[in-house]
């Protein structure tokens, strides 16, 4: 237990480290970017991964969250803290409503209720006059943290977006460890039995929806503020297979993986933009290479790497320890 304990706690040394230093490194919008994007992945792997609800809706939370944090920010004039909060607010809202609908329902049938909403968000994005329609809502003030460090400079723009996915992050490790996580595991693995033990299955299940929507529009609200605009993209059904797309690449039921997932694709879009239409084309090609060579993604093989090595190492020190005689 110590030895987990001292390796959990290297890893979130690790992750705040490379935090902290990579504005430094790459440009950080980027880095914000690939930010805003992991938290929609850990959010959207937490009902995936963890629950095993296939969801082709969660772009309907994330774009909620921006157009809403953009409505907040630059019509209503809100802080830029509560725009955010506002934009997770009606993101959760939208969660507990679609959620307590499509749990109802389980498998192809669970995945294409939550599509059909994620359409219904769009089309009233298209409809609606304040979101702009495909021009999308443009000009959304970054204004300034805590009503004194403004939110223009990049580098403040980056801590804050950084400081708002560790917190969102810890949230998920916390979930996912908890006897909460334990259950949505059996749920996942075995539903009729965990029926079966007495556990309220459909609550755990709305539970563990309403959560991912909430941070899924806090990912948004993020975006939102980062680029200062909101467009139909980030609602567009493309989005939500996006995300399928970073959990699947990174490891599903791994915490990092989606955050790999995440680095990758938006590496691949910013770097192969010269290509044009073809880095459509690439991303795929590297997704079916990836799902064929590492059928647990990315941080899933490696996990299973160091499984294996350590159990060979201590199956190794036992054999070669000496055999008590009588």
């Amino acid at each position: 237990m110590s030895r987990l304990r001292s390796l959990e706690a290297l890893g979130w040394g690790v992750l705040v480290a490379v935090g902290i230093v990579a504005p430094f490194v790459v440009y950080p919008v980027f880095a914000m970017n690939v930010l805003c994007l992991a938290l929609f992945a850990s959010a959207f792997n937490l009902l995936l991964g963890y629950t095993g609800l296939l969801s082709f809706g969660h772009a309907a939370f994330l774009g909620a969250g921006a157009y809403v944090t953009g409505l907040a920010a630059k019509t209503w004039g809100l802080p830029t803290e509560l725009a955010v909060l506002s934009g997770t607010a009606v993101a959760t809202a939208l969660g507990a409503i679609f959620g307590s609908l499509a749990i109802r329902r389980s498998g192809i049938y669970f995945a294409m209720i939550t599509l059909g909403f994620a359409q219904l968000v769009y089309f009233l994005v298209v409809q609606m006059s304040w979101t702009g329609g495909e021009d999308g809502l443009q000009g959304i003030p970054r204004g300034k943290a805590l009503g004194l460090f403004p939110l223009d400079q990049q580098l403040t723009m980056y801590y804050f977006v950084f400081t708002a996915f560790l917190g969102a992050f810890f949230v998920i490790h916390r979930a996912i460890h908890s006897p909460f996580g334990h259950v949505l595991r059996a749920v996942r693995e075995n539903e009729p039995r965990a029926l079966s033990l007495g556990y309220d299955v459909d609550r755990y299940k709305l539970v563990a929806f309403v959560l991912s929507a909430a941070l899924a529009g806090l990912a948004g609200s993020l975006k939102a503020v980062v680029l200062q605009f909101a467009s139909l993209s980030d609602v567009h059904w493309h989005r939500s297979g996006e995300v399928v797309l970073m959990t699947l690449l990174g490891g599903m039921g791994t915490v990092v993986g989606p955050s790999v997932g995440a680095l990758i694709v938006v590496a691949l879009e910013n770097y192969l933009t010269d290509v044009g239409s073809w880095v459509t084309v690439i991303t795929g090609a590297v997704f079916v290479v990836c799902v064929l060579s590492f059928r647990r993604g990315i941080v899933g093989e490696v996990r299973a790497l160091v499984a294996r090595s350590f159990t060979g190492a201590g199956r190794k020190r036992s054999s070669s320890s000496p055999s008590s005689s009588g």
